[in-house]
């Protein structure tokens, strides 16, 4: 399954080589002319990886403009310095790309790094439930056990996701969150009561409690048609 670092990889190695190539252009073109362009930035004594395989590695890149005049050896963009061109001296340092990235969770992630589990490549279903067993077990009350999405039921061998009763089984008492991707979540009886949903809950705007024949929820909560539901329960927790 393609991940999100295995995206950025992929794109890098397509947009990278052709805009270095772009670069040395530019610099065989600003030194050929009667006069030759300088830059507004140059950063030099570095180390940078092009992606290039004619030119893998470069120390120093000028910038004119916003956008890559040339890349390549310090002595050869030391040259495309002018009166005004900001010269900064990288001191061996590594040169990265300006990726954003808006949607890392970064808050939540260290606010709850030791309440969450993983659930990422992950290969049978199996397994996963002795994370899971595991992760009650060191779990604290009142605290939750949430495993917050980056899983997929397809990466099982079983192919299918948990049971509320095996999750039951393996959580009675510490309440559990499934998150699978934003459809749905599952959880156990401990979280039923914890977040207090009973047959007189209504169902939420945008979502729906499942509910079995006598009219009580089973602990599966569908997004519809938004994940509303699945945040505000998430919410409800400590």
């Amino acid at each position: 399954m393609p991940t999100r670092r295995s995206f950025l990889g992929a794109a890098s190695a397509l947009a990278l080589p052709n805009l270095f190539s772009t670069a040395r252009a530019a610099n065989s073109a600003s030194t050929s002319g009667d006069k030759p362009m300088s830059a507004d930035l140059i950063l030099h004594n570095g180390l940078l990886t092009t992606l290039d395989r004619t030119n893998p590695n470069a120390t120093a890149v000028a910038i004119k403009d916003g956008k890559f005049l040339a890349v390549g050896q310090d002595r050869e963009i030391i040259a495309l310095a002018g009166p005004d061109t900001k010269v900064v001296d990288l001191k061996g340092k590594r040169v990265l790309p300006g990726l954003n990235d808006n949607h890392t969770h970064v808050v939540r992630g260290g606010l709850n790094y030791n309440m969450e589990l993983r659930w990422d490549g992950v290969r049978s279903l199996a397994d996963a439930m002795d994370m899971l067993k595991r992760q009650v077990a060191i779990t604290p009350p009142p605290q939750w056990v949430r495993v917050v999405g980056g899983f997929t039921e397809q990466q099982f061998a079983e192919k299918r996701l948990p049971t509320i009763e095996e999750i039951n089984a393996v959580a009675p008492e510490t309440p559990v969150f499934l998150l699978h991707l934003y459809d749905r979540a599952l959880l156990n009886g401990a979280a039923l009561r914890a977040v207090g949903f009973t047959k007189e809950t209504p169902n939420p705007p945008g979502g729906e409690i499942t509910r079995d024949g006598e009219g009580n929820p089973t602990g599966l909560l569908l997004a519809k048609p938004n994940a509303g539901i699945l945040y505000s329960t998430l919410a409800k927790g400590p």
